[in-house]
């Protein structure tokens, strides 16, 4: 079953249950409450007031499973998936799905810095995925699926440029890390109901480089 057909399927299942409820062509928008100023989902658990944050930007996959994963992580208070990257603006899923955009699917992380570094942030980036694979992560083939860390600033850039750099010489890989290190671009958020897919219901999986699929 390719991912189209399975975010419909996963979708009528979650309308059913009352998970969310469709108007129009699409689900009904965000409860503000939800979200941060930045206009991110805030974790379970999350403060109603959040201490000051910064954002982070990563693209390993499919985003359904990566954002899940961020989500887990100590210190992260909100996320959201979307498209960066790419030269179409605010293209939505099933564009970016025919690869004549450009983006890469992404996941803005907000975090606290005083909880979680960005130094464990980009641990836990490299770990999710096999970032030595050009556009493409297990079964998902696609400029969509490329490695990119997108990064707000110069010690976030020195950050991954020197953690990348780490990981290559470490041996952990089997070949060239060709994962993109580039400035943040207009980040696009995706359709609401790939927003959370795996807290909604959704089945996703990363493929970890350490040999664990989840």
């Amino acid at each position: 079953m390719n991912r189209v057909v399975r975010v419909v399927a996963v979708m009528v299942g979650l309308v059913a249950a009352g998970v969310f409820a469709l108007a129009g062509t699409g689900p009904v928008a965000a409860n503000p409450a939800q979200l941060t100023a930045r206009g991110l989902y805030k974790v379970k658990g999350a403060p109603a007031t959040l201490p000051p944050t910064q954002l982070a930007g990563f693209a390993a996959g499919c985003f359904w499973g990566v954002e899940e994963e961020f989500r887990k992580q100590k210190g992260v208070v909100a996320t959201a998936v979307g498209f960066s990257g790419g030269h179409v603006v605010d293209p939505g899923y099933r564009r970016v799905c025919s690869g004549d955009t450009g983006h890469a699917e992404t996941v803005y992380v907000e975090y606290d810095p005083k909880a979680v570094s960005y130094e464990q942030l980009l641990a836990l980036f490299w770990d999710l995925h096999d970032p030595t694979t050009l556009n493409r992560q297990g079964p998902d083939e696609g400029e969509q699926y490329r490695s990119v860390i997108f990064f707000f600033d110069a010690q976030q850039k020195a950050a991954a440029l020197a953690s990348r750099d780490k990981l290559q010489k470490s041996g952990e890989v089997p070949g060239k890390i060709v994962t993109e290190i580039v400035p943040a671009v207009p980040f696009y958020k995706a359709e609401e109901y790939h927003q959370q897919y795996v807290e909604k219901g959704g089945r996703a999986g990363c493929h970890r480089r350490k040999g664990v699929s989840l």
